[in-house]
């Protein structure tokens, strides 16, 4: 059965129908979905039908909300629901998922769309988990020194203050400003925070409307070092995606489509609608992604070479492989570069404090002078 963009749009309706119905529900999350479909392919692959292998990953999942999915998506099938019918509707798996494992049925290709399901989550787990590990550091240290600054000026510094008013002379310049930052230090802290919150529910609000997005992200974009690692992660996603999809034999436009929903990155998003209207008016694919400026010349270049060999599913497995490794070097990179630039503030800031402080201590011979 040939899957036809029709069929694509009520898939998708479908889907989002479930998503707004279970929005307040758990989500699997991703270490389960690896799991799930490394070891629902190896149960396939042993000639184990889609009843049996639900029943035992059942009995060995510990998760309460993977069983209570289970339970659920075996009842259906036992019912006469097709797989990717059951998965649907149990409001827990994307899309893309869905759309794959469809696919994967039809073609009775399942096993091979299982495991390349599993390398797509085991991949996006480790990019997840790069990112952390690279943000911890400048995230706890930027916690520190707020709460060193809030305790410095809210307490350290007026006690200098009081003593210093005793001396009945002028304060050096230096230590005059952060007497008078301590001072008003309560009132900045809640106009900062009033701040952050409109600024949250500003957000909020416009987050549905593209050109905020767009805007928003294309600064992302802009902010050195950070923006150029946004970019490979995104391009990463946008290569494993494809090839997946391609590799299940879905139709270039529909896979376009699938990556689009699952990227929700403006930029990204803006492009492939750009690149999906010149394919349609007969344009090729490689000629369409030389055109946007978010891809690389060797992604376009790969992707000529695919599109002429009939391979883009290999190529853009390799991609995706390499902008894997090329953002685990640069995650290491900028946590790198950002420890000791971090450890350079914090000194500088607390440093600035401690000798402003200790100024009028240092020339105090001058300041008692009658």
């Amino acid at each position: 059965m040939k899957i036809t963009a029709e069929n694509n749009k009520v898939l998708s309706k479908k889907t989002k129908k479930r998503k707004w119905n279970f929005s307040l529900r758990r989500k699997i999350n991703l270490k389960k979905k690896e799991a799930f479909y490394r070891e629902f392919s190896i149960l396939l692959r042993s000639g184990i039908d889609f009843n049996t292998a639900l029943l035992l990953l059942e009995k060995q999942e510990q998760s309460e909300l993977l069983v209570s999915i289970l339970q659920e998506v075996r009842k259906k099938i036992i019912k006469g629901k097709s797989l990717y019918v059951a998965l649907e509707e149990s409001g827990n798996f994307t899309p893309y998922e869905v759309f794959s494992i469809k696919i994967g049925e039809e073609t009775r290709q399942l096993t091979k769309v299982f495991d390349q399901l599993n390398i797509y989550f085991k991949r996006k787990l480790k990019i997840r988990r790069q990112i952390i590990s690279a943000l911890t550091y400048p995230l706890l240290v930027i916690v520190i020194t707020m709460g060193v600054l809030y305790f410095m000026l809210s307490y350290v510094v007026p006690m200098f203050s009081s003593i210093f008013s005793q001396f009945g002379k002028d304060l050096p310049a230096i230590t005059q400003i952060v007497i008078n930052i301590s001072q008003s230090f309560k009132t900045f802290s809640a106009f900062l925070a009033g701040s952050v919150l409109m600024i949250f529910l500003f957000h909020t609000y416009m987050k549905k409307n593209q050109d905020y997005l767009l805007f928003v992200s294309n600064l992302l974009l802009k902010i050195p070092l950070v923006g150029n690692l946004i970019k490979k992660i995104y391009l990463a996603r946008f290569c494993q995606s494809l090839s997946l999809l391609l590799s299940a034999k879905t139709p270039l436009l529909n896979s376009l489509d699938l990556v689009n929903k699952i990227l929700v990155f403006a930029p990204f998003n803006t492009s492939i609608v750009r690149i999906k209207k010149k394919i349609t008016k007969g344009e090729s694919f490689y000629r369409s992604l030389s055109e946007e400026p978010l891809f690389p010349a060797k992604l376009i270049s790969l992707t000529q070479i695919g599109e002429e060999t009939n391979e883009l599913d290999l190529m853009y497995s390799e991609l995706s492989q390499q902008y894997e490794e090329e953002i685990e070097h640069y995650t290491k990179v900028l946590g790198t570069v950002i420890e000791p630039v971090m450890i350079v503030i914090i000194g500088s800031i607390v440093g600035f404090i401690m000798v402003a402080l200790y100024s009028p201590i240092f020339n105090l011979s001058k300041i008692l002078e009658n």
